[in-house]
């Protein structure tokens, strides 16, 4: 009531003024206040941020009221940048803001879920065998029972279980598939562990003490830039975003920040308020290109035609303007130290079709070629030579022959360095770039052909057929006096890498050839890419004359951002190399300011090194199982029976078209058995027999495979993929939505691996058309290969819908972990601010029950076992010194079978089964008898091992674990990782640089030694977030004078690259990298994948185009995460949306927000159009990872709902990305191998007449449903 009254009496009640009647004072009822001060009120404030692979790795305020996460807001205690640079904060964006709604949304997972058919059949067979193990063999080994339930998954039917119940149940399924196929037959697939470190190691942890396999991500997500690896040695470095203040040129090339980045947007925009230039490169109008100063718009696909015509503007002003005289000083000087430009190029003579003969590059010319080995006893073959000034060969220091194997007598320093010195004599040397410049050496000029794509007619790309297949320019040469391999006298033609490259360009240096002027039509001017990109050759001119005037003033402060949309094209690697090579040129890479910024995914996991052991059980066994996504989906999806993209359409106009046949999975075949990538499964018998034939043979396991492998008794997985043998059983996810994000062909996952309903449209390659050589072809492929799919995850996501059991998981609120970002150097906690809701686990908690239950269950059926493992030939290892010259395959009687040089390494590894669970738990011996260490560089860890021990107490239990350091809770687990890695730890920095020091010759201690005694803690980065300490393993320097930046080290340091020459490399000498026509950078057109020609789907009518299909980052989502967050979905148009032009929507009579389909032999896709002036005529975009459980209907042509974005995708493997063991073309987890490229893909796009929300029960589908 008296409420009621303060109201009607609200304007009687007295009023005092003051301030000259400006201010008024009142007295009055303030309860109202009450309600907004309740909403708003909290017990508590916990740190925490989100594992979403988004590359923010931004700091939150979680706020907690009741027990329960109410929302979230930016922190803002970041350490504050130096005073002339902006602060990191504000970091975060909307979607991280929304993130607190799905804790207690319908979408989340609460409790364990098993598919019915599979449960029920689980439990008649537990009370029938004698043991959970012998249960599971009853339905794994019962193809009726199979089917039963693999062609329900994606039809819902799950029922709720118990974590006792499932544990037991994939347990069983394990122990089981290791006993009768072998451990490698368990796959786990999780991406990005930088995002959430120990949920990442608690699942590879538990496979690689079982034996499993760990799958790759980071190129089956096709964010691996190959270009990286073979010019620098390095997976990716690149620079934090605060670097990008210090520019002073940026283009944003394919990399949309505002969008992609926000969190790190405004250090762009700070950067143009300093006065830096940015410039757009982009074929659709987006936001970075309204943020920029100049916008240019290539055809979507032509990026390196662009770049490699801004690199010919560079080269011909500011290197050869006015001769040489012009030539930048700094250009020059970069050039010769840092590049491979001086290094010297044999060439041979190679007969063309119509029979007349030419000059070809062929590769480095090696110490091993001169009379005598030029003076090496030690890795002669991979030593690399150039002239000096004076004309005489000389021997620099650097290449990988001096990084292996070198014996240094007492007192001698080793000459794996960047210093300007002859390897020989150590005297100071200036490497000549020219033959022709320094003053002349006898020379002549020579006639030689490099390969040529830009002529390649290519549906839907023009063509620029000027020059025919083969580019032909003049180079200087010297000729030399070398032996042959078996110690003959012969004579041979050498150029430098700086002439080549110069004369591939089309520089005219007076020699008969080369460009008139920038308006001549010749590979690679400004006029010659306008007729492929569509750039006018005026922006291009002005572009790359102020970016190179711009490095040459500042010395190299500019910079290339670039995003994953250049990277996701067949020849991803040329558009790269295009991009890196204008870099290269103007001397940007290892300069603060500059150099190349490649952001994608959140690959940077700072404190790499002591990760690593807890992650792959490296302190109990090694080597651990590890296998790249891209090759092995490819093989047990079958999308290699659907392959109609011929090798001979790659191979360059150069190559020997009759020793390069056979298929795309006859390569990584090849490559697999010569060692070059891994295999998984790895071989056709179980890998425990192989030990144990080996041992009734009386032979070594290492001399047992080669001899059976040679005589063909052992045969490798990767022949015969469809053989049930063959075939991987079981499969684990967690921290990935696999089948609603990244899983390029989805619809083959659907119908090969899971054997379920899916809407593939084509058919493979059948009787009539050519067969792969080194695979076996069955008549009818299989459906169905995993006997169980296992995911965990927060919330119901497409992969959940297709497993046959869903774990609930804690989200980033519920759980302890770490998180790093390439974006800036802090590591950031992620923290349990409440506990999991329903009955959700930590990811590490779920695995440890997994472990428990399986240490449980295989008594009886396994103990102590022991099985053979087969590696590749890895980088920064001595394997990856393994076949300098020439390929040659044991299979083929080229050469012997010899494991770690010619085929895969070999060893035999000791599993204790029925101690898994204790080894989970604990920290392994290993790591006192034989340390950590990481790139080639190592160190001793048994102090940090003691030390571990003090802080999280050591095992009590008598067993093999007693008196090891505890790794029993996630906290434990975050403090291993924080111990172990030189990145936190600033005693372990101190001892890798040392390390490090001793490889190179050169003192490089003096960058960690004034943090020696820094730890950092899990519950310091809970206070604020720490920023990490230099270490080796990365290319860049944390200080407080110079923001990170890859490639520092290398040039400030002298430390080499971890390629072949030491330098960074403009050119490749593999043989397949020149019979791919890649030796040299160039422009090659997208591929044709010929998956819109011969279908067989009946018109609705309407009428149809065919468009290139993009499908870049969202906006409204991280990946497939936040796509169903209700707060998203409010923001945007709700559900699945494709974007059209509106000249291409027009022609088709489709008119914004019209129901349409997309589809190719691949599958079909539904969404909305969105018909945009911003879109390039001749492309469709559909922002990736729209899940198809969001507001889609079905879809027309299969009869099954929607699709996502990878139903019309198929994966294409490219040859060049399998090679290995070769420097740095060697395989290495996540650094190099086949990346999962989509770019390529066109689809028929029409619009929809019947929208059927397939509202009706569905029943069980036939297998292969949807044909």
């Amino acid at each position: 009531m008296s409420h009621f009254l303060d109201r009607l009496t609200h304007f009687k009640l007295p009023q005092e003024t003051y301030s000259g009647r400006h201010g008024v004072a009142t007295n009055e009822d303030r309860t109202w206040e009450d309600a907004y001060r309740n909403r708003w009120a909290h017990d508590k404030i916990v740190r925490s941020t989100h594992g979403v692979n988004c590359t923010g790795s931004c700091s939150w305020k979680i706020y907690v009221k009741g027990g329960i996460v109410t929302w979230e807001t930016q922190q803002t205690d970041y350490p504050r940048t130096r005073w002339d640079m902006p602060n990191h904060e504000p970091r975060g964006c909307a979607r991280g803001a929304s993130y607190s709604w799905y804790l207690y949304s319908a979408n989340r997972v609460k409790y364990p879920m098993v598919r019915g058919r599979l449960l029920e059949r689980w439990r008649a067979a537990l009370k029938v065998a004698k043991t959970p193990v012998d249960a599971w063999a009853l339905i794994a080994d019962d193809e009726s029972a199979r089917r039963d339930y693999q062609q329900v998954r994606g039809l819902g039917g799950f029922v709720r279980s118990s974590w006792d119940e499932v544990n037991q149940l994939i347990a069983s399924a394990n122990v089981y598939t290791i006993k009768k196929h072998g451990a490698d037959r368990i796959i786990g697939f999780s991406p990005i562990p930088a995002m959430s470190m120990v949920s990442y190691a608690a699942g590879s942890r538990y496979l690689s003490l079982i034996g499993g396999v760990c799958m790759s991500f980071y190129d089956w997500y096709c964010d691996l830039p190959p270009s990286s690896p073979q010019i620098w040695g390095e997976q990716t470095d690149v620079a934090e975003s605060a670097d990008w203040y210090n520019s002073s040129f940026i283009i944003a090339w394919g990399s949309n920040i505002p969008q992609t980045r926000t969190p790190d947007a405004h250090f762009f925009t700070e950067a143009r308020y300093k006065g830096t230039k940015t410039v757009a490169v982009t074929p659709d109008y987006s936001e970075v290109a309204k943020l920029s100063d100049l916008w240019l718009h290539p055809k979507q696909g032509t990026d390196a035609a662009l770049a490699m015509a801004m690199g010919h503007v560079i080269l011909k002003e500011f290197y050869f303007k006015d001769g040489v005289q012009g030539r930048s000083a700094y250009f020059d000087d970069y050039a010769r130290r840092y590049t491979d430009l001086p290094l010297l190029v044999m060439l041979k003579e190679h007969q063309l079709a119509d029979g007349s003969t030419t000059l070809v590059p062929d590769r480095y010319l090696r110490a091993s070629d001169f009379s005598g080995q030029f003076g090496q006893d030690n890795n002669p073959e991979w030593k690399t030579l150039a002239f000096d000034t004076s004309g005489n060969p000389v021997l620099p220091n650097g290449s990988i022959g001096f990084r292996w194997g070198e014996q240094l007598d007492e007192g001698e320093l080793a000459k794996w360095n960047l210093e300007s010195k002859d390897a020989r004599q150590g005297q100071d040397v200036k490497l000549k770039l020219s033959v022709v410049e320094d003053g002349a050496q006898p020379h002549e000029i020579a006639e030689v052909a490099f390969p040529y794509f830009g002529g390649v007619e290519t549906p839907n790309f023009p063509a620029n057929a000027a020059q025919g297949e083969i580019n032909r320019a003049k180079v200087p040469t010297v000729r030399l006096d070398l032996v042959g391999q078996g110690g003959e006298s012969r004579s041979a033609l050498v150029a430098t890498v700086f002439d080549l490259q110069v004369a591939q360009y089309g520089i005219d240096r007076g020699f008969g050839s080369g460009a008139i002027d920038y308006d001549d039509n010749v590979p690679y001017t400004p006029a010659w890419q306008e007729s492929i990109t569509g750039v006018p050759r005026d922006q291009v001119i002005t572009v790359a004359r102020q970016f190179a005037d711009n490095a040459d003033k500042t010395h190299g402060k500019s910079m290339v951002i670039i995003g994953a949309a250049m990277n996701h094209w067949y020849h991803a690697d040329m558009n790269y190399r295009g991009v890196i090579n204008m870099l290269m040129m103007c001397g940007c890479i290892g300069q603060s300011g500059g150099g190349w910024a490649h952001y994608v995914g959140q690959e940077k996991l700072r404190p790499q090194t002591g990760w690593a052991p807890l992650a792959f059980a490296l302190d109990w066994i090694r080597p651990s199982r590890q296998m790249n996504s891209t090759s092995f989906f490819y093989a047990h999806t079958d999308q290699w029976r659907y392959e109609k993209l011929g090798v001979e359409e790659v191979l360059s106009p150069l190559a020997d078209k009759a020793a390069f046949g056979g298929s795309m999975i006859d390569y990584n075949v090849r490559a697999e058995r010569m060692g070059w990538l891994p295999s998984a499964p790895q071989l056709k018998t179980h890998p425990m027999q192989v030990v144990k034939d080996a041992s009734a043979a009386g032979l070594d396991a290492k001399d047992y495979v080669a001899r059976a492998l040679k005589d063909g008794s052992l045969q490798m997985s990767c022949e015969d993929p469809d053989a049930p043998q063959n075939w991987p059983r079981n499969m684990f996810v967690w921290r990935s939505n696999i089948l609603g994000s990244s899983g390029k062909g989805h619809e083959y996952f659907l119908k090969h691996l899971l054997g379920t309903s899916n809407g593939v449209q084509g058919k493979d390659l059948g009787a009539d058309e050519a067969k792969p050589t080194e695979v076996k072809w069955h008549a009818k492929a299989p459906e169905g290969k995993l006997d169980l799919l296992v995911t965990l995850d927060f919330r119901m996501s497409t992969t959940c819908l297709y497993s046959d059991i869903v774990l609930p998981t804690a989200s980033w609120y519920e759980k302890n972990d770490l998180n790093t970002s390439d974006m800036h150097p802090f590591i950031h906690p992620l923290s349990a601010a409440v506990d999991p809701v329903w009955q959700a686990r930590s990811d590490w908690d779920i695995y440890k029950g997994f472990a428990q239950a399986f240490s449980e269950v295989c008594v009886g059926h396994l103990g102590v076992e022991k099985e053979v493992v087969l590696t590749p030939l890895m980088h920064d290892t001595p394997a990856e010194l393994a076949q300098p010259f020439g390929v040659q395959d044991w299979k083929k009687g080229e050469c012997a079978l010899i494991p770690g040089k010619t085929a895969p390494q070999v060893t035999v590894v000791e599993r204790d089964y029925p101690n898994t669970f204790k080894r989970f738990t604990a920290l392994g011996p290993l790591m006192n008898k034989l340390g950590n260490g990481g790139k080639g560089i190592a160190w001793k860890t048994d102090l940090e091992v003691t030390q571990l021990g003090q802080l999280n107490g050591v095992t009590l239990e008598e067993g093999v674990t007693q008196g090891m350091p505890r790794i029993v809770t996630d906290i434990d687990a975050c403090e291993v990782i924080l111990q172990l890695a030189p990145e936190t730890n600033g005693h372990v920095a101190v001892k890798a640089w040392e390390a490090q020091s001793k490889a190179t010759g050169r003192d490089h201690v003096h960058l960690a030694i004034h943090r020696e005694d820094e730890k950092i803690r899990y519950r310091d980065i809970q206070a604020q977030p720490r920023k990490i300490i230099s270490s080796p393993t990365w290319s860049g320097i944390e200080s407080e004078t110079v923001s990170y930046n890859a490639g520092y080290t290398n040039v400030h340091e002298c430390i080499p690259w971890r390629t072949l020459t030491g330098r960074q490399q403009f050119y490749q000498d593999h043989p397949w990298m020149i019979a791919f026509g890649e030796g040299f950078s160039s422009y090659r057109p997208p591929v044709d994948l010929k998956t819109t020609g011969g279908l067989s789907i009946k018109s609705n009518g309407n009428a149809e185009i065919q468009l290139n299909f993009i499908t870049p980052h969202q906006k409204w989502g991280i990946h497939s995460t936040y796509s169903d967050n209700l707060h998203m979905l409010t923001l945007n148009r709700g559900g699945t949306v494709i974007w059209l032009s509106e000249e291409d929507a027009t022609k088709v009579g489709i008119v914004d927000n019209d129901w349409i389909e997309l589809f190719n032999t691949n599958g079909a896709i539904v969404g909305r159009a969105v018909v945009s002036q911003r879109v390039k005529p001749g492309m469709t975009m559909m922002y990736h990872s729209q899940e198809k459980i969001i507001n889609t209907p079905g879809s027309e042509i299969t009869g099954a709902r929607g699709g996502i974005h990878n139903s019309v995708t198929r994966i294409v493997l490219k040859p060049t990305h399998m090679i290995g063991g070769y420097a740095q073309l060697s395989y290495g987890f996540n650094y190099y191998g086949t990346i999962g490229t989509n770019r390529d893909e066109f689809v028929v796009v029409r619009k929809m007449n019947k929208v059927d929300w397939l509202e009706e029960p569905a029943g069980a589908p036939a297998s292969g449903a949807g044909h």
